[in-house]
């Protein structure tokens, strides 16, 4: 969700601020603002909408450039709408506090009636000017702001991970988290803590993954880390990011989400090297050699994510022959009459590791005693600490706010995970995991040499179908789930309504919508269920429907728009099927004019309920 940054050290602190949040700015995008300590005082500029409009606004105010120590925030709005009045940083009443935070402080409304009747008055809709005023008052009674900023903590319910200036204390930042991310990075005579890495890269690799319950007081050549419950030093190693800034840039390519598509390959030969052994084709996950084969396996997950889990469900009850149930995280949460045996596993998928609904899964699934496992690509995070054992996609950082190599690496995952439990079950025959082993390693350079004709491919058919409102996309087996996250996709980057469904399905109800201004987007693999597909495209064309069909080359498909894409063997052919898609979905919105990387009312990172 929002993204906030702290720094205390030697540089102008400001524009280092302001840097970060830039690379935070896929975390929110509503409004933003900067808070730094001149002269004793607390100055604190604010704007909505994208950052250009704060820099405007920094470009006219005095001071920026001088102080050493400031924060900043970029929001994805929760309580309270986008406007100025809402924006971070919010200050105290006496304006002697400043504080930015991510997340939903549960029972704001009870604190700022109690503040309110101690005669705080409230400038804005949010719980985060609630929680700095209720650490101004118990400032009032504590010894010193750090006790103050623990009992505020411990007065309130839910999500954070906040950033505190006070101006009783320059050059010093206070900080803590709670079922929020946030990082705390350690440089040469400075330090910073940020919700993502990349927010300080250029300056640091070092870094330290606070823990929920952390607390940070942070100078520019000192740092305490101590534990909001009892106020006891917490020991927390020290790890070194093996990845450069270079690696969150764009390259050369229009967007990040593009050059995050055209990643795919080296992302699919990363995430091989060193799990299969080049020698016997066998699948090495040592991650998993402690685990036991799950009797059954619940994945639980959010948004694409989930999509995956639909995707490696295939795979894994064909190859592994282990039962898999698919649920939405937000769902599998509050099933109060869930029932997990001791040999079921619940395996959370999350792109950065700290979605809020997957990693509550996640900690019902383990104190129900079940074997916990998480699949995510950020090191460190929520769900890599807290799972029995973690599988990481190793994708690197992805910026664009529409995940697309995020998913790519986790079905390689998925699909790993099958043969490793297939070969180690021996339900699945040595020579049928060798053979997989072999397709998966030649994927890297089937797609660099496919995507460029793809690309110049959904560029021509963005332009045919851009007038579309409505879409469908159809699909069977594995590529059911694949249709979900192409119609995820238009939706989400270009605003054109788009369903997913069973090609099956659309005979139950949804073919009532068919019209000639109602285009349908068919996934027509050359496989087993190519023949029922085709006979659903030919049922949505005798509604006067408009098909695109996506298949693999010298196959005879029919349809409206054919779009060939070279052949792999299903279920692996959904390798090639999803770059496919994001590629329309990206020429789409780009041609429409949207904002591809960013797109409205989006964050990266669900790290709220």
């Amino acid at each position: 969700m929002c993204g906030i940054i702290g720094y205390a050290g030697h540089r102008p602190a400001v524009p280092v601020v302001m840097e970060g949040l830039r690379r935070l700015e896929y975390r929110g995008y509503d409004s933003s603002g900067v808070a730094w300590l001149r002269q004793g005082e607390m100055h604190v500029v604010r704007a909505v909408g994208k950052l250009g409009a704060l820099e405007e606004r920094l470009a006219r105010a005095e001071g920026v450039v001088t102080p050493v120590c400031a924060m900043g925030h970029t929001r994805w709005a929760t309580h309270g709408a986008p406007a100025e009045r809402n924006a971070h940083p919010h200050c105290s009443n006496d304006r002697s506090l400043s504080l930015v935070h991510n997340g939903i402080i549960e029972n704001y409304q009870e604190l700022k009636a109690d503040l309110a009747a101690r005669g705080h008055v409230f400038h804005s809709d949010t719980d985060t000017e609630v929680l700095v005023n209720l650490i101004a008052e118990h400032r009032k009674t504590e010894s010193d702001l750090l006790h103050a900023f623990a009992a505020a903590l411990r007065q309130a319910r839910g999500a954070y991970a906040v950033c505190l200036m006070s101006v009783d204390e320059p050059g010093v930042l206070y900080a803590a988290r709670m079922s929020a991310p946030l990082i705390f990075g350690l440089g040469t005579g400075e330090h910073f803590v940020a919700s993502d890495i990349p927010a300080f890269l250029p300056y640091t690799r070092q870094v330290v993954f606070l823990e929920d319950g952390d607390m940070v007081r942070v100078s520019a050549k000192e740092y305490s880390i101590l534990r909001l419950e009892d106020m006891q030093p917490a020991q927390r190693g020290v790890e070194t990011i093996q990845w450069d800034m270079q690696a969150a840039q764009k390259g050369g390519y229009r967007h990040f989400m593009l050059k995050e598509i055209f990643e795919q390959p080296r992302v699919v030969a990363d995430g091989l090297s060193g799990r299969v052994d080049a020698q016997g084709g066998s699948v090495l996950l040592h991650e998993l050699d402690a685990l036991p084969v799950p009797r059954r396996l619940h994945i639980v997950a959010c948004g694409t994510s989930w999509h995956s889990g639909l995707w490696g469900r295939h795979l894994l009850e064909h190859w592994a022959r282990v039962p898999v149930q698919v649920e939405i995280a937000s769902e599998f949460r509050y099933r109060e009459s869930l029932l997990l045996d001791k040999d079921d596993m619940v395996l959370a998928i999350s792109q950065s590791g700290e979605t809020a609904d997957t990693l509550a899964a996640l900690r019902m699934a383990r104190e129900k005693g079940a074997t916990t496992l998480g699949l995510c690509n950020v090191v460190g995070s929520s769900i890599a600490r807290e799972a029995a054992a973690v599988l990481y996609t190793q994708a690197g950082p992805e910026i664009s706010v529409a995940s697309t190599k995020a998913m790519c690496s986790q079905m390689l995952m998925l699909a790993l995970m099958a043969l490793y439990w297939g070969g180690r079950q021996g339900v699945l025959p040595a020579e049928e995991v060798r053979r997989n082993t072999e397709i998966l390693k030649g994927i890297p350079d089937v797609l660099a040499g496919a995507l460029p004709a793809m690309h110049a491919r959904a560029r021509e058919l963005s332009r045919a179908y851009a007038g579309a409102r409505n879409f469908f996309y159809l699909g069977r087996g594995h590529c059911h789930p694949l249709a979900l996250e192409g119609a995820l996709k238009l939706k989400e980057l270009s605003y054109i309504h788009a369903e997913g469904y069973a090609a099956g399905e659309m005979k139950h109800g949804p073919i009532a919508l068919i019209d000639p201004s109602f285009p349908t987007f068919v996934l027509a693999l050359n496989d087993a269920l190519l023949p029922k597909v085709v006979s659903n495209m030919v049922e949505v064309q005798a509604r006067q429907g408009k098909t695109l069909v996506l298949a693999h080359e010298g196959t005879a498909v029919g349809g409206d728009d054919l779009w060939t894409i070279p052949f792999l063997p299903s279920p692996l052919a959904g390798f090639v099927v999803l770059p496919a898609l994001q590629l329309f979905s990206y020429e789409m919105a780009d041609y429409l004019g949207k904002d591809v990387d960013q797109p409205r009312n989006l964050a990266k990172s669900v790290t709220v309920e």
